[in-house]
């Protein structure tokens, strides 16, 4: 069972809990850079999608908020109904989900198979949106310590 800490005015904070998907958040991002590095674009631009959806989902899940689904822009919703700043993250949410299911299946395309239409600007982008959504999400979080 969770523990819940108050802190500055926010009802329940779970560190332990936030530190468990942020940990996860981080380390695929770091497989992504990795993928981005072998040029494998369409998995880089999935784990991307993943990473910032394990963040979202770490803020979430410390503050008792349902993290249900996998669009980040969804996700990022859910926290800004609870008072989160996160709207300059918009933009990137939404470049970030068009990742998540062509990146992996080939019946997305009419023809072709998805590591075909990803190249590495498009793997660039994606790191580039991660990594601004899990910092934000970072200071989020210490801003409830």
């Amino acid at each position: 069972m969770p523990v819940f800490i108050a802190l500055q005015g926010t009802p329940m904070f779970d560190r332990g809990e936030f530190e468990r998907w942020i940990a996860q958040s981080d380390k695929t991002l770091t497989s992504a850079e990795h993928d981005l590095s072998a040029g494998a674009y369409n998995w880089t631009c999935f784990k991307a999608q993943q990473a910032a959806e394990c963040a979202v989902k770490a803020l979430l899940r410390a503050t008792a908020v349902p993290a249900v689904g996998y669009s980040v822009l969804k996700l990022m919703e859910a926290l800004a109904n609870q008072g989160f700043e996160i709207a300059q993250l918009t933009h990137c949410a939404r470049i970030i989900d068009a990742h998540y299911l062509p990146t992996r299946y080939p019946d997305v395309y009419p023809q072709g198979s998805p590591f075909e239409f990803y190249d590495e600007d498009i793997a660039r982008e994606a790191i580039k949106c991660a990594q601004q959504i899990i910092e934000s999400i970072k200071v989020e979080a210490r801003r409830r310590e």
